[in-house]
């Protein structure tokens, strides 16, 4: 029995598979998406118990959009994300102060990229465990 399903929305297919073989290992259903637009869809078709979201993708705020996009939508803002990025060590800014702000970052939890493995799935298994 699946512990939970996992929607990874991140462009870097290498990331993307690493974070699925290590999720999936660990008894949970993982999809992906490489942009928001096609995140908007699978979430049409089933909806995740958590929502990995990248920073940046096709634009470099593209992850920021998606977040405050999910927040705005009764059946989507429900749904805990955890925002993974570089962003810190391409801008410096770190962004982990800033999680939970509902207007600036609607997300529950912010992690620097690149993240270990245990850090992963004990923060994929906190969130669905509070949501």
């Amino acid at each position: 029995m699946a512990k939970g399903k996992v929607l990874i929305v991140d462009d870097d297919v290498d990331i993307v598979e690493a974070m699925k073989v290590v999720l999936s290992s660990k008894g949970y259903q993982v999809s992906s998406a490489q942009d928001s637009s096609v995140a908007q869809a699978c979430l049409e078709k089933d909806l995740p118990d958590v929502i990995i979201l990248d920073v940046m993708m096709r634009s470099p705020q593209e992850g920021f959009g998606f977040a405050r996009w999910l927040h705005q939508h009764d059946t989507f803002k429900t749904i805990p994300v955890l925002m993974l990025s570089g962003v810190k060590g391409e801008t410096g800014i770190d962004f982990k102060s800033e999680a939970g702000d509902e207007a600036w970052l609607p997300v529950a939890a912010f992690l620097d990229k690149p993240v270990k493995p245990d850090v992963l799935v004990e923060k994929v298994a906190s969130l669905i465990k509070s949501s």
